[in-house]
């Protein structure tokens, strides 16, 4: 046995153990798949943080922990007689095999034409890709365009996935200049329920622009959610530069103005960028 299965062997043993209904630890051994889902989240949530500071020390505690999520899960598949985690390695084996036919190869044809010999380039892998998936879809019984977008996706990962979706069958704005446009239709719908005063509408508008806004950077090639991601890490940064700039003055932060916050900031933006 190679090194790596020997740890993954030790690493399911000890998960084992873990929900031993005798001899295992309580916490672990109450817990269900509805119950570890919000740690799943959490801990695939901490792994794209430790990539955002590009920490890799931390980016391999945190796969860690991420895959000890995936054995937990699979431990309580085995457990009620579902699934192990030789199941959940060999599926997503499969899986990856169907969907790079240019790779292994194909025996026939794909929805999107056949895969020749010469050079693929990254628009045609995508079109098998989607075609791939389309039939493994219809295979499982999902056949609304968007019935098996999950609900529990980040609000703007989710908003680009379900334009992606729509695209394919003719619903989208034609370029990137037709989601720009609209995202003025929804400022100005903002400003209407502003001036209305019904603070139930103006929920929903900005709920709209935010919507256009992830479709809009979708049309533009950008992860709207990675791009918010690296503003808001940017931000926490500066701040924190802020604050050590104040502490280093001895100023308070509630006893600065509005042109002292600002010099502050320019401050941080130029220390940061050097960073």
């Amino acid at each position: 046995m190679s090194a790596t299965g020997r740890e993954l062997e030790a690493l399911l043993a000890l998960m084992r153990t873990l929900r031993d209904p005798q001899a295992g630890c309580p916490w672990d051994r109450e817990q269900t798949f509805a119950s570890i889902a919000p740690f799943t989240i959490e801990e695939a949530y901490e792994v794209a943080d430790a990539i955002g500071r590009g920490d890799l020390a931390r980016l391999r505690d945190e796969l860690g922990d991420l895959l000890f999520q995936v054995v937990f899960h699979a431990r309580m598949a085995e457990e009620a007689g579902h699934f192990d985690f030789a199941a959940v390695a060999r599926a997503i084996h499969d899986k990856l095999v169907r969907r790079h036919p240019h790779i292994f190869q194909p025996t026939g044809p794909t929805d999107a034409g056949p895969m020749d010999a010469g050079p693929i380039d990254v628009a045609q892998l995508h079109v098998s890709w989607e075609a791939q998936k389309a039939r493994e879809r219809a295979a499982a019984g999902v056949h609304g365009v968007l019935s098996d977008v999950p609900q529990a996706l980040p609000a703007l990962a989710r908003a680009a996935k379900l334009g992606r979706r729509a695209r394919r069958v003719g619903f989208d704005w034609p370029d990137a200049a037709g989601a720009r446009a609209k995202i003025d239709e929804e400022m100005a719908e903002i400003d209407a329920a502003l001036a209305a005063g019904d603070a139930a509408q103006v929920a929903d508008e900005i709920g709209d622009l935010l919507f256009t806004v992830a479709n809009w950077a979708r049309h533009l090639q950008v992860d709207a959610e990675d791009a918010l991601r690296r503003a808001a890490l940017k931000f926490e940064l500066r701040f924190e530069c802020m604050e050590r700039l104040a502490r280093r003055a001895g100023i308070a932060l509630d006893e600065l103005d509005a042109a002292r916050w600002d010099a502050l900031w320019l401050d941080a933006k130029s220390l940061t960028a050097k960073d």
